[in-house]
């Protein structure tokens, strides 16, 4: 689908100017940048020195070595026992000795390349290089026409295929909304078959029990056409688990994470620590909490499988005090994440960091939110970035408006990590000798050759006059944005999948599902 220049007439709009629009429907129009992945030009915003970080990681060793993380899996802790944790017959809780976490954590890669299906779509995960996915598991869904709504099929589809129709967007990170129409039994088979037919790029598999992991492993080998042998040669996919916070590892995650490491694919490891709530309400012991319980899995899954991929994952926000809400896009927020990616840093891990907000409907405090948000993970050099497009509701809900807004500020963050050229063109002395004092720049040569290329080029944002805009039609970038999105649907081609590809793929979802599924107790 070329998604380079798309325009919609859309909807006419609402109030006293609707007849206008109706009657004189101007087209939004819109550009986005070409496929690519950004790279970081600037040095990361880091809030603590070298004694601030070290007394964090201390605190984490300490956390490790003294109060221990639980883990409610017997073959983990088994695997803990063996290395030379302390582990109690009588508790779930272990306890690690700092050498060898820092042992373990050593062997765990700094640069992760991932293949999808589509080759052209290969990533890297970690250095300097940033990667964004979609909003990823509300249980429900919006946009301007029909309100908000429980999860479905048909609205995961389409926030699909956005995913797959914006640049910005580099990776599947989990369902864009949960499909609660779906049986719970065989809801991954169908939406593993819509990711992978309906995409191209990245794909995520949630880590539930053992049946979800395995026949999310074999539909990946399906439909990049690999055995085992092949599949398990460089990372092709992805799960991000999240530990119970505070200090608790649980039973599907664990055993999700382990099925994946041992066929060497990446495991993002994100604790769900919220000052106040779940972490200590202080930032420091917040991120002292969060590293402790990322290391702590991540050493399990390095003996598991010793260089197996792994990612540090971050989520550390604070809580509404008065109601125990979470809060997103606050300055504890951002400085939590740019402490994060400092732990990251120290210890040689990629890093996975959020854009997120906790507003209930499209309006300038989701834009302010997201926008601090990304500028967090932006300044501390976020890798892999999740939720980037369409968040709302603290996670409780996908905006397909807000999806398009958000793919705006992530091509703007992109165009701003871009390199500032200094060399005699750059200058442009001869421009400005040929203007002179009384001439101007937008009739230059040097402008026309450059202007397409030198500039941002907005999808989203109108920049034009209050009266260019009254007279085209005076739509709000929601309504803007609504227009664009049911635009890129209407226009939406699949990307191509061998015929036959799709057959097997078909066949394994048909035959899983009449063997059951997966269980729906754990």
């Amino acid at each position: 689908m070329n998604t380079n220049l798309l325009s919609s007439d859309g909807p006419a709009g609402t109030g006293r100017r609707k007849r206008a629009r109706k009657e004189r429907p101007t087209p939004v129009r819109f550009s986005q940048s070409p496929w690519g992945q950004p790279k970081y030009v600037d040095a990361p915003t880091e809030p603590l020195d070298a004694q601030g970080v070290e007394r964090i990681h201390s605190a984490a060793m300490q956390i490790l070595e003294e109060i221990g993380i639980d883990f409610l899996h017997e073959g983990a802790r088994e695997i803990l026992k063996q290395a030379g944790c302390e582990v109690r017959d009588d508790s779930p809780t272990v306890r690690m000795d700092r050498g060898l976490v820092m042992q373990e954590v050593a062997k765990a890669p700094h640069r992760i390349v991932m293949t999808p299906r589509n080759k052209e779509r290969e990533l890297v995960f970690g250095e300097s290089y940033a990667a964004f996915c979609q909003v990823s598991s509300p249980p429900n869904v919006s946009d301007l026409d029909r309100g908000r709504r429980v999860g479905n099929r048909a609205d995961y589809q389409n926030l699909l295929k956005l995913t797959q129709s914006f640049n910005c967007l580099h990776f599947v990170g989990g369902y864009p909304v949960e499909p609660v129409d779906l049986h719970p039994s065989v809801r991954h088979l169908d939406c593993l078959f819509d990711m992978l037919t309906l995409t191209d790029k990245l794909v995520h598999a949630y880590s539930l029990g053992v049946e979800r992991v395995e026949d999310a492993m074999a539909m990946v080998r399906i439909a990049d056409s690999l055995d085992e042998t092949g599949f398990a040669q460089a990372p092709r996919m992805f799960t991000n688990i999240n530990s119970s916070s505070p200090l608790k590892h649980d039973w599907p995650m664990l055993d999700g994470a382990m099925r994946l490491a041992r066929q060497n694919q990446l495991v993002i490891v994100t604790p769900f620590t919220l000052a106040g709530a779940m972490a200590p309400i202080t930032l420091a012991g917040a991120i002292a909490q969060q590293t402790a319980e990322c290391l702590a899995a991540i050493v399990l899954l390095q003996l598991v499988r010793p260089g197996a991929p792994v990612a540090y994952g971050s989520f550390t926000s604070n809580v509404d005090m008065k109601s125990g809400a979470p809060a997103f896009g606050t300055p504890e927020y951002c400085r939590a994440t740019q402490m994060s990616g400092q732990m990251a840093r120290y210890y040689g891990l990629p890093w996975r960091a959020s854009n997120a907000n906790a507003t209930n409907c499209v309006d300038a405090q989701a834009t302010w939110e997201s926008a601090s948000s990304l500028w967090a993970c932006s300044s501390a050099n976020a890798n892999i970035i999740y939720h980037a497009a369409g968040w709302m509701e603290g996670g409780l809900c996908a905006s397909f408006e807000k999806f398009v807004i958000d793919c705006e500020m992530l091509q703007q963050f992109a165009h701003y990590h871009q390199p500032v050229g200094v060399t005699e063109e750059d200058l442009a002395l001869e421009a400005i000798k040929d203007v002179g004092p009384s001439g101007h720049f937008l009739g230059a040569d040097h402008t026309q050759q450059r202007y397409k290329t030198a500039f941002y080029s907005p999808f989203l944002s109108d920049w034009s006059n209050f009266e260019s805009w009254e007279q085209a039609g005076s739509i709000q970038t929601p309504e803007r944005a609504n227009r664009i999105f049911k635009d890129i649907l209407a226009r939406f081609e699949a990307p191509p999948m061998d015929v036959a590809t799709r057959d097997e793929l078909e066949d394994f979802v048909e035959r899983r599902k009449r063997e059951g599924g997966a269980p729906t107790d754990f």
